[in-house]
């Protein structure tokens, strides 16, 4: 697939998608900026739900990952269904009731400023790693099909990339991101179900044969209950997707400022829950178009990278495949990965002016808006140092840093939103903080000596579950007295 192809691809989308962020937020005052002015319909919300929760690296990595996992990752999807139920009745109807900007405002509510400002702290530094580790996806995939062959260095490509997201989020926030997102999950959803039918059609498969072939295949084992030191067993992976999407999507800025758009906690709670069967549904399609692209791989002799997360943009882009399905998987990749990428950015910019800074309680909406806008300029340029430095680092595979990541960093905020929630106990907020710290180090020390220290056992994503309980225990240590 010749380099043009690619790049025409590319800016063809580009181009649609800054002429709908410009339509959508040309408008935008600072609270269409921060919450869409609470007047998104819940069906467009449910839509880009959908595409907000595949990102890029879902898009890639999961066809890739069937060669050594199976379909186990249809284990955490069910996870992340009972999940969504959980926000969608639990923590959507706590929000509206306290008209949040930032969900982290329940935390300074409930405990105080310190643990507020922990809250948000630890978001922002979640956010930043694990928005900056999806990004990094497109640009690792872009080097290889585009500026490798020119001959342009990966910090170009990164630069480039952040800029694109910079530009057309700069204005709009999560008004353009509705909209953006909206199309980013149609380009998704078209890319994913047309690459199935064009790769089949090249394997002259009829859909019968097809439906065989997946079902025949030793990549699409779904259910392991045999081995618990296994990472795919079944409990470990329904209880990390469980708890794993309440702390990636309930408690995460990012994800939740879309739901907070709609008019009321009745058409949020009608988006979460549509949105999650579509999801699961997604996932399953992907993980079956992994096992067609390797039968595809292996009739055609292909060779294949040694990482899984190269497999599908080889494979795409390989010249016995027709020119369409590089198309397509380009679209895919780069509507995923630039509209996640945006509503992060769009997200960190939130948390931060509106947590970190206290921009709305000490300046006017003139300072603010200026505030703003040189906020989301800085965590551009931060979003492309850690590209930089993710790149010299590394990874096989990427969703596997993702969720590895977000066991670590998402666990103190899930144990200070379960012990706000299930408790009416006061805390001493100043300690707040070391809790929040000292929770990660013990599960990393406790991941290192797992399987010496409890007969083979290694931990997997359910890390986080642990790493929230560790959080619990120590918010029980600073229970006030006149509690007790």
């Amino acid at each position: 697939m010749s380099v043009a192809i690619i790049l025409t691809t590319i800016l063809g989308y580009i181009a649609l998608l800054f002429t709908v962020a410009y339509l959508s937020g040309r408008r935008a005052d600072n609270e269409g900026f921060f919450v869409g002015n609470r007047s998104s319909k819940w069906w467009m919300v449910m839509i880009a739900m959908v595409g907000a929760a595949m990102s890029g690296v879902t898009f890639v990595s999961v066809p890739g990952m069937v060669a050594s996992s199976g379909f186990s990752y249809f284990q955490m999807a069910l996870g992340f269904m009972a999940g969504y139920f959980v926000i969608a009745f639990v923590l959507v109807p706590l929000f509206y009731r306290m008209q949040l900007v930032s969900i982290y405002g329940y935390l300074e509510q409930r405990f105080g400023a310190g643990a507020y400002r922990t809250g948000a702290w630890i978001f922002f530094i979640s956010k930043l790693l694990g928005s900056s580790v999806r990004l990094f996806m497109i640009c690792v995939v872009l080097q290889l099909l585009v500026f490798e062959p020119c001959g342009l260095p990966f910090w170009l490509n990164a630069f480039v990339a952040v800029l694109l997201v910079l530009l057309y989020t700069f204005q709009g926030g999560v008004k353009s991101l509705i909209w953006t997102d909206t199309l980013k999950t149609i380009c998704l959803l078209l890319s994913i179900a047309l690459s199935i039918w064009f790769v089949v059609k090249q394997l002259d498969m009829s859909f019968v044969e097809m439906v065989q072939t997946v079902k025949s295949s030793e990549k699409s084992r779904i259910f392991f209950f045999d081995d618990i030191n296994d990472r795919r067993f079944f409990f470990k992976q329904f209880l990390a997707g469980l708890f794993t999407v309440i702390a990636m999507t309930g408690l995460d800025q990012d994800m939740m400022q879309r739901s907070l758009s709609c008019k009321n906690y009745r058409d949020s709670q009608k988006n979460l829950v549509v949105s999650t069967f579509l999801q699961t549904i997604v996932i399953f399609i992907l993980l079956v178009l992994g096992v067609i692209l390797y039968t595809f791989a292996e009739r055609m002799g292909i060779t294949l990278p040694a990482g899984t997360d190269n497999m599908f943009p080889t494979v795409a882009t390989s010249p016995t495949m027709p020119i369409v399905v590089g198309v397509l998987f380009i679209l895919g990749l780069v509507s995923s990965t630039y509209s996640s990428a945006g509503s992060a950015l769009t997200a960190l910019t939130t948390s931060f002016t509106i947590d970190v800074l206290s921009g709305a309680k000490r300046f006017d909406d003139e300072q603010l808006t200026k505030v703003r806008k040189g906020v989301h300029i800085a965590m551009a340029v931060a979003m492309f140092v850690v590209i930089c430095i993710l790149h010299h680092l590394g990874r096989s595979s990427v969703i596997d840093a993702v969720y590895t990541l977000a066991s670590y960093t998402y666990g103190p905020i899930l144990g200070l939103f379960a012990f706000g929630i299930f408790t009416k106990w006061s805390v001493r907020g100043r300690y707040v903080g070391i809790v929040a710290v000292v929770a990660p180090i013990l599960c990393f020390i406790l991941q290192q000596n797992s399987e010496r220290w409890f007969g083979g056992y290694k931990f997997s994503y359910e890390l986080l579950l642990v790493n929230a309980l560790i959080t619990f225990i120590g918010l029980l240590m600073l229970v006030k007295r006149e509690n007790r």
